[in-house]
């Protein structure tokens, strides 16, 4: 299984202020740890938990999965299988 990777970016910066990496191996655990609300709120902005942890099971499966804008608070974060 391949890391998740979610990399948060400030302004326009090309370094992520914040770096978050989830061991393939651990994925599918910490996928039921994810409280509803926040599952919904992910599910809002077009991201399916369940579908990622599917893909981390995929060797062909690596690069950029999702990427969000968030103009009013001027970051953006960046989701990939690595």
């Amino acid at each position: 299984m391949t890391d998740l990777k979610v990399r948060v970016f400030k302004g326009q910066s090309t370094e992520p202020s914040t770096t978050v990496t989830i061991p393939g191996g651990v994925l599918r655990i910490a996928r039921n740890l994810v409280p509803h609300v926040a599952r919904d709120a992910l599910k809002d902005r077009g991201i399916d938990l369940d579908e990622i942890v599917r893909l981390s099971g995929t060797p062909e499966a690596k690069g950029r999965l999702v990427e969000v804008e968030d103009h009013e608070k001027n970051e953006r974060v960046v989701l990939s299988l690595e």
